[in-house]
């Protein structure tokens, strides 16, 4: 499912247009990156849990010539399914 077919059916489960839904569904998305940017958790209950961890600085390896590179410190975005999206697809 891409972002147009959430949109398709967010609308038709709500009974809006698919503007208004696309809208709704911007809005959803813009709110839990805000959320993230500012360092906080978005916990939806009985669906899941949207955090950001840090990771360290590491080095690795180029796959192609074998030298070593330096991987910087980055934040990154984590999903932790809750438990009724769990029990929902087991």
């Amino acid at each position: 499912m891409n972002k147009n077919d959430l949109v398709g059916v967010v609308a038709d489960k709500a009974t809006i247009t698919k503007a208004q839904a696309a809208e709704a569904v911007d809005a959803v998305f813009e709110a839990i990156t805000g959320s993230l940017k500012a360092g906080e958790e978005v916990r939806l209950v009985g669906f899941g849990t949207f955090a950001v961890s840090q990771r360290k600085a590491s080095t690795g390896r180029n796959p192609a010539t074998g030298a070593e590179i330096s991987i910087p410190a980055s934040n990154q975005a984590k999903f932790k399914p809750g438990k009724g999206l769990k029990d929902a697809i087991n």
